[in-house]
Order: structure tokens, then sequence, then C-alpha cells
């Protein structure tokens, strides 16, 4: 179905038990199942300073940032699970991003957000879901050159989202996800042509 095209998973939370990474492998497992190809990043194996620009100016991009980049630039879109910390986007993602942002030698400006397509979905022990720190995170990679899908999910009541088996427990919410998945793929694929 993808002919190569594939999408690069990551959460904006590394705790344990985290519900967004347990979420986001259950979607990852939903796009295997529509032949989707999907990578998984884990933020954590590649821990980052706290962006700052002497920082860069004096020993440039630090090896995790430019392996993140990499990862990227290899992959049509991106598939991210963002919780909300106070209303807006965690530190975590945040800083991934930023780091991301900065060109390396010989690479174009924002080569590494410029046309995904992205997919975003979060959740949270209240009904919103998390939707109010969507709204910061469409805002940033939105105004990067990235091509954020008007399309999300967001599930309240966080801890009934998944069964036993980790898979969705709605029905409703699992087919919603399908078709935002087979939307951003139909969307990557004809940007690629």
């Amino acid at each position: 179905m993808t002919d190569g095209i594939s999408l690069l998973a990551f959460s904006g939370s590394v705790r344990k038990d985290s519900i967004h990474k347990k979420i986001l492998f259950s979607a990852i497992n939903l796009a295997k199942e529509l032949d989707i190809t999907v990578e998984y990043l884990d933020l954590k194996e590649l821990e980052l300073p706290l962006y700052c620009g002497d920082l860069e100016e004096e020993n440039g991009l630090p090896a995790n940032a430019l392996k993140i980049k990499e990862k990227m630039k290899t992959h049509a879109g991106f598939l991210i699970a963002s919780p909300e910390y106070n209303s807006s986007i965690t530190p975590l993602l945040k800083n991934t991003i930023d780091w991301a942002s900065r060109p390396a030698e010989g690479e174009k400006p924002l080569e590494c957000f410029r046309d995904k397509v992205i997919t975003l979905i979060s959740a949270s022990p209240g009904q919103l879901g998390g939707l109010r720190g969507l709204v910061h995170v469409r805002s940033i990679l939105g105004n990067i050159g990235s091509i954020v899908l008007p399309d999300q999910l967001a599930f309240g009541n966080a801890g009934a989202a998944l069964n036993a088996e980790g898979q969705l427990s709605d029905p409703k919410q699992e087919d919603t996800l399908k078709n935002i998945l087979r939307k951003q793929i139909s969307i990557m694929t004809r940007l690629a042509q």
C-alpha cells in the first residue's frame, strides 16, 4: 500500500508507564495492519541537553540531535503522541523540535520538518484528552513547514482508552484512527509523486 513511504512515530513522554507510549504502540500496530511501515523512535534513548544557542555555537549540534534529524529526514511523515503539560507542549517534545530545527552543515533550512505530513494524538485523564496542548504542537509544526493533518485524536478518560491486550478499547476510536492513518498515507503518497 505505501510503496516505500514510511512514518516515524514518537512520544512527547518517555515515562516508563506513559499512557501516550501505550496508545502510540497501539496506533503503530493499527498502522501495520494497514500495511503502513512505521519506525518507533524512543526519545529517551537519544537524550538532548536543553537547547541553548551558546551551546550550539560552541559545540555544534549534539550527536543525538544529528541522529534524530537523520531519522526524521528518512520518513515522509510523523505520528506524534503529545501529552499536555499545563495546557501546552511537553518540554521534551519542544526541546526535540528545537534541536532538530537547527540546520546541520549542507542542509536546507528546516529540512527534517518541511512538507512532512503529521498526525497528532493525545490522551488525558480529563474529558478534553489533551486537546489544548495539541493546539500548541500544531502551531509550532505548521510554522516550521510541516503539514499537520486537521484530523487528530484525543483520548479523554485515558485510563480506559486501552484494553488488557493494549489495544484501543473503543471500536469507534480505532476506526477513526485507521481513517486518519489512511488519509495521512494518501497525502504522503500524492506528495511523493
